[in-house]
């Protein structure tokens, strides 16, 4: 009999002898007991720094730098969510995503920021609702909330994800709540209709829905919808900290989530006719042991042409739905490698991103964490195996912060990802305290040094970056249309950050926009191969003086809705080019399809319908020889 890791794997997690450490057997001691515990504090162990290989980009200067313009810029909607200095549950914590929305597909991307809500309500005509923001061209934004039909749903607003459901070539809104979520059809001219009851979404009984991804995962060509659960949560049964006893390093906190009942994940069947069908039960989703699910990401983790679902979950082990190609999932987080951390023991996922860190055509992952531990770091092995290398790539040096939002993005348009991990605490009631963490909390920025390793440059990389914010989610995108990634923050009970990047590296760039015809409209699932020259310079990390480079400088990317914590990115896929002129770019669809488009010219926007044809071509920012500051 052949054994395969994950046929052994999967015939001792039969017998229950996955694991044998005793604290990985407890991982589901937190489910099993009444008694209500406060967020476990984790604590990394020490380990040696990683052994530096040798790098192209070490030492040498940033040339990047973050700076905040969110109020220049006009977005002036502030968050509410939750008290202010104290929360009794923690209802009140989780904050609200957001999303770099092209709503009108004038190719200058739009922002749409979740809102939430506080226990004590709202007098009438004061509720707090989410905010659309129109990008105007030249760098600010104007809120066209009011009438579009965004603003007459308000409550606990969580996560955001964007996708043309109905194929009319508009992408519609999916927000998630605790409550009742709610799916907007976009009528392109600035107007949104709630179709949320007609599209079969209403839910039976109250939910606490967290991070969504629109993915076709029987590759019909029409968008279904996944959305995670977090907690069965009732404000009338929930146990409040003076009573539970509810404590994080000596101060009395909001309970949960370990002793709360968890919540179970739903996946909805795009019927093809502006409906969906609950198929949780039939597709194997609620066949898993993971709840506690947070955010969500989508993707095709094992390269066999069908996309799996990636869940960070709270507290206990992280979910990877392995898509069987026949309606059906499988959980293989512990046996490929995702589940845990480098120690084997169950981390507070927060957020999830998806990319080829280090170019061999696999997309890994990244995950933030809680406070007191390490974020995580899954390079993908292929096969959809993984491997940590949290530690080995230098991320093991910061624990001391909570992180929330998180993205890999090629930050210096190098070629490769660099990392962002959006922080800020969780529990209010920290600040002013001697604990070690503020509430407000600067971002950790890590520079890709080319060899698998990564550098922390957060120090250097401008006021945006170390300013202590209290942020939560965070989307990545080129707002301004200069060539370069911007991030906006949306931050809990305070106004939103938009990062702008002054970039001085006069390297080139190119964005592709997918548009399905077999495929769903947006493109999501499409997987794009950018093919450059490549230089010694730029090679991967075993080129040598001896074994000189002589491969092409490859990338890959796939469209997702879904990204960071609760949020979406620009759906546009960017791709740094370093000094190359020209890219050819290969798009496999997700209906099967391969469109190759060779020598395409640097420093633009195509924008590709499936068949290949060209329908938009766009030059945005400077050219490589005149690099710019804003």
């Amino acid at each position: 009999m052949h054994w395969s890791r994950r046929s052994f794997l999967a015939s001792l997690s039969s017998t229950a002898l996955v694991l044998t450490l005793d604290d990985v057997l407890a991982l589901a001691a937190p489910q099993q007991t009444s008694k209500v515990m406060s967020q476990p504090t984790y604590t990394a162990h020490a380990r040696p720094a990683p052994t530096r290989l040798p790098s192209p980009v070490l030492g040498t200067p940033l040339d990047v730098s973050f700076v905040d313009v969110a109020r220049q810029s006009g977005l002036n909607a502030k968050n509410i969510y939750g008290g202010l200095h104290r929360n009794r549950y923690l209802l009140e914590t989780t904050g609200c995503g957001v999303a770099f929305y092209d709503y009108d597909h004038d190719d200058w991307i739009d922002i749409f920021l979740v809102n939430g809500w506080r226990l004590d309500g709202f007098p009438a005509g004061h509720q707090p609702h989410c905010h659309l923001f129109k990008n105007n061209r030249d760098g600010t934004f104007t809120d066209v909330t009011l009438g579009s039909g965004l603003e007459h749903k308000t409550g606990w607003g969580q996560a955001c994800c964007v996708g043309d459901y109905n194929n009319d070539g508009l992408d519609d809104l999916f927000v998630t709540y605790y409550g009742q979520n709610a799916l907007y059809r976009n009528h392109g001219n600035g107007k949104f209709t709630d179709v949320t009851k007609e599209a079969g979404l209403l839910q039976d009984r109250l939910r606490w829905n967290s991070g969504c991804a629109f993915l076709d995962y029987d590759r019909d060509c029409h968008l279904d919808l996944f959305v995670a659960n977090y907690i069965d949560f009732d404000i009338k049964t929930a146990p409040i900290p003076e009573v539970a006893g509810c404590e994080y390093k000596g101060i009395q906190v909001a309970c949960g989530p370990p002793g709360l009942k968890g919540g179970k994940n739903i996946l909805y069947h795009n019927n093809g006719n502006g409906t969906f069908t609950d198929v949780s039960a039939k597709a194997g989703i609620l066949n898993t042991l993971g709840t506690y699910g947070l955010s969500v990401g989508v993707a095709d983790f094992d390269n066999d042409g069908w996309p799996d679902i990636y869940v960070a979950d709270d507290s206990v082990e992280a979910i990877l739905y392995q898509n069987q190609k026949d309606g059906t999932f499988k959980d293989v987080a512990i046996e490929d490698g995702v589940a845990y951390s480098p120690d084997g023991k169950p981390q507070a996922g927060m957020g999830v991103s998806i990319g080829d860190y280090n170019r061999d055509g696999n997309l890994d992952i990244a995950k933030s964490n809680f406070a007191g531990d390490t974020d995580s770091l899954y390079a993908n092995l292929g096969g959809g195996f993984f491997d940590d290398r949290t530690y080995i790539a230098g991320l093991g040096v910061n624990t001391r912060f909570l992180g929330w939002g998180v993205g890999f993005f090629d930050m210096d348009n190098d070629g490769w990802l660099d990392l962002l991990f959006c922080n800020g605490h969780v529990y209010p009631e920290v600040e002013g305290t001697n604990v070690d963490a503020p509430y407000e909390e600067p971002k950790y920025l890590y520079r890709n040094l080319r060899n698998g390793q990564f550098q922390d440059v957060s120090a250097q990389a401008g006021p945006g970056i170390t300013t202590p914010a209290p942020g939560r989610g965070c989307a990545f995108g080129d707002y301004d249309n200069d060539g370069d990634l911007d991030i906006v923050v949306n931050c809990i009970n305070t106004y939103p950050q938009l990062l702008r990047c002054d970039s001085t590296t006069g390297r080139n760039w190119i964005k592709v926009r997918t548009v399905g015809t077999k495929s769903n409209r947006t493109g999501i699932g499409a997987r794009i191969t950018v093919t450059t020259a490549s230089s010694p310079t730029d090679s991967p990390a075993d080129a040598s003086p001896a074994k000189p480079a002589a491969r092409p400088f490859i990338q890959i990317d796939e469209v997702q809705s879904s990204a960071s914590y609760y949020s979406s990115n620009d759906m546009r896929r960017h791709f740094g080019l370093d000094h190359a002129t020209h890219a050819d770019v290969e798009i496999a669809w997700p209906s099967g399809h391969t469109d190759k488009l060779p020598r395409l010219p640097a420093n633009h926007l195509y924008v590709i319908e499936e068949g290949g044809k060209i329908l938009k071509t766009m030059a945005m920012g400077k050219p490589a020889d005149s690099p710019h500051s804003k």
